[in-house]
C-alpha cells in the first residue's frame, strides 16, 4: 500500500471532479455496455450437484488458504468462491454460487477514489493492491456483498474472484470453470453465453424461473448487467440475489 499523502490527496480532488461531472443527467442516463473482448461466466443452478470442486480448484488456483473439506458458509479473506444451497423443509431446492459478479458497471470501481478497482482486461474487475488505500468503500458500494478484507493479516488485501486472469491470459479457463464436473458453471465470450443461457430457455422454458412465469437471465439487465450470469429454477431473491 504505497500511495503517499500527495498522490492520496490529488486522487480524492480527482474522484470528487469525477463525481460532480457525473451526477449530470445527461451522463447518468447513458448506460455502459460490456467491452467487445469481454469474457463471462455462465452458471445454470439447475446443473449444479452441490459438490464443492469449484471452491477447492479456486483455492489451488488462487493460492489461498483453507481446509477445503470444511468450506465457510460464506465468503471471506480466504475465499473467492462458494456454494450455497436454498433449502426447503430441509430438502434442497437448489444450489448457489457466490462470487464477483464483474459488474458491467461496477460501484466498487465507482467507489474506490484512488482507482484500485477498475475494469481491466476482458472487462474483468480487478484490484491492484497497489493503490489500495483500505478505506474498504469498494464493500459498501458492491450490491452483492462480494468484496472481503483481511482482518487478521498485517498487510491486509482485499479479497474477491479476479476470474483467474493470471490463467485466462495463459491460454487457460478460469479454476472453478475446469474442475466443475456437471458444467453447472462455464467460462466464455459474454456474447457467446448470453446466447447459450437464452438458447436454454428456449429449449426448456420450464426449467427455469423468471417474473411473471417468464423465465429470466439474471445479470442480463440486472444492476446495469453482469458479465456473470445466472440461471436458476427458483426465485433468485431465495439464492441471496438482489
Amino acid at each position: 500500500m504505497s500511495l503517499d499523502r500527495r498522490t492520496l490527496l490529488k486522487g480524492l480532488a480527482v474522484a470528487g471532479a469525477g463525481a460532480a461531472v457525473g451526477s449530470t443527467p445527461a451522463n447518468a442516463s447513458e448506460a455502459k455496455v460490456a467491452p467487445p473482448d469481454a469474457v463471462g461466466m455462465l452458471y445454470d443452478a439447475t446443473r449444479c450437484i452441490g459438490c464443492r470442486a469449484c471452491v477447492t480448484a479456486c483455492k489451488t488456483a488462487n493460492d489461498l488458504p483453507g481446509n477445503i473439506y470444511d468450506p465457510p458458509n460464506d465468503l471471506n479473506g480466504d475465499t473467492k468462491n462458494i456454494i450455497k444451497k436454498y433449502e426447503v423443509d430441509g430438502e434442497v431446492e437448489s444450489y448457489m454460487k457466490a462470487q464477483c459478479m464483474h459488474c458491467i458497471d461496477p460501484g466498487c470501481a465507482s467507489a474506490c477514489m484512488i482507482g484500485a478497482f477498475k475494469k481491466r482486461e476482458y472487462g474483468i474487475v480487478t484490484w491492484d493492491p497497489t493503490r489500495c488505500i483500505g478505506c474498504r468503500y469498494c464493500q459498501v458500494a458492491c450490491p452483492y456483498n462480494i468484496p472481503k478484507f483481511q482482518w487478521e493479516s498485517n498487510n491486509p488485501k482485499i479479497v474477491k474472484c479476479e476470474m483467474c486472469l493470471h490463467m485466462i491470459e495463459a491460454g487457460k479457463e478460469p479454476g472453478c470453470c475446469q474442475a466443475c464436473p456437471k458444467e453447472a458453471v462455464i467460462f466464455g465470450k459474454y456474447t457467446d453465453l448470453m446466447a447459450d443461457a437464452k438458447s436454454r430457455i428456449e429449449r426448456h422454458p420450464e426449467r427455469y424461473w423468471g417474473p411473471d412465469g417468464k423465465p429470466k437471465i439474471f445479470g442480463e439487465h440486472d444492476g446495469g448487467g453482469t458479465q456473470v450470469l445466472y440461471l436458476a429454477s427458483v426465485d433468485f431473491e431465495k439464492l441471496g440475489l438482489p
